[in-house]
């Protein structure tokens, strides 16, 4: 293995146990009080304010019209707004390690999309692995003794929206692109939109909460998490344009494993056979599920795993 190699492979270790660390930290979150549209509006606003301050210089520059203000609209809906609302409100109740193996079904559910929009050729390899895909859903889903309570079965739809939507703005970017921004241009501009819809659905629905002294381990998990999606997502970006996008992608079966590890670590979590031969069905579908070489890597899309 050459240096280059090592660096690289060191950061896409560091990306996934990052991305990871997230769900058990979303946990910690919304069982100590805090409710999905409050939880938005500070981590589109810390997003904002962190990608701006790194940006400053080149924010005069950023292109403002129509067309990428409706994207970032599309991003910020479609990346935040709906997927976040519905998985934080499921986090409330799933356990951290089964939302982590949930949200790797994102390529599965990219794949069938995919293919009614014309991004890809139908494959039975890839069949298959959307078949392995719905076969661990159905394992967590479907036996008796898999989840610790049986009521937790009616969340797993709503944890489903998130992987869901980011499937579609996976393809809708491969489809149509990012309206000649950049990346962070798209993060940016989405996170200042979502910041001013966010606020006011906070506000209107009582969900909004200020941290305040003295400041308990949701305030620090709440900022902590916010601050962990920028530096993912940007490192995300580095790696693409350094190892390409399909190196860069195998992060999500990180994402996947560590998600599990962290919540075991920090959360005491515990699992049945029936949620490990789930996670085993997605990880091998995952492997027949592979994404294709990108023409033009730095365009790849984040994972999205927040």
């Amino acid at each position: 293995m050459s240096r280059e190699h090592g660096t690289l492979t060191l950061a896409l270790v560091a990306l996934g146990a990052g991305w990871g660390l997230t769900q058990p930290l979303t946990k910690i979150t919304v069982t100590a009080g805090y409710e999905p549209f409050g939880i938005i509006f500070w981590q589109m606003l810390i997003g904002t304010l962190l990608l701006g301050a790194w940006r400053w210089r080149s924010l005069g520059h950023l292109p403002v019209t129509a067309k990428t203000c409706a994207f970032w609209l599309l991003i910020a809906f479609l990346g935040t707004l709906i997927p976040n609302s519905a998985s934080y409100r499921a986090a409330f109740t799933l356990p951290a390690g089964v939302m982590s193996i949930v949200i790797s079904t994102i390529p599965l559910i990219a794949f069938p999309i995919a293919l009614a929009l014309g991004n890809d050729h139908f494959s039975w390899r890839r069949m298959a692995g959307l078949a392995l895909g719905l076969a661990g859903v159905a394992l967590i889903a479907l036996p008796e003794a898999s989840l610790p309570e049986r009521a937790m079965v009616a969340f797993l739809p709503l944890a489903l929206i998130a992987p869901l939507c980011y499937a579609l703005e996976a393809n809708i970017v491969a489809k149509w692109g990012t309206a000649g921004l950049d990346p962070v241009q798209v993060l940016f501009g989405a996170s200042a939109i979502g910041t001013l819809i966010a606020l006011p659905l906070a506000l209107g629905s009582g969900q909004f909460r200020v941290p305040a002294a003295p400041f308990i381990l949701a305030d620090v998990t709440m900022v902590l998490g916010a601050v962990i999606h920028v530096l993912v997502y940007t490192g995300y970006v580095w790696l693409v344009g350094r190892g390409g996008a399909v190196f860069a992608g195998q992060v999500s079966y990180l994402v996947t494993g560590f998600g599990v590890l962290w919540a075991m670590l920090l959360l005491r979590e515990h699992y049945s056979l029936w949620v490990w031969a789930a996670l085993v069905a997605m990880a091998i579908g995952l492997t027949l599920v592979r994404p294709r070489v990108a023409q033009a890597p730095i365009k790849a899309k984040k994972p999205a795993h927040e």
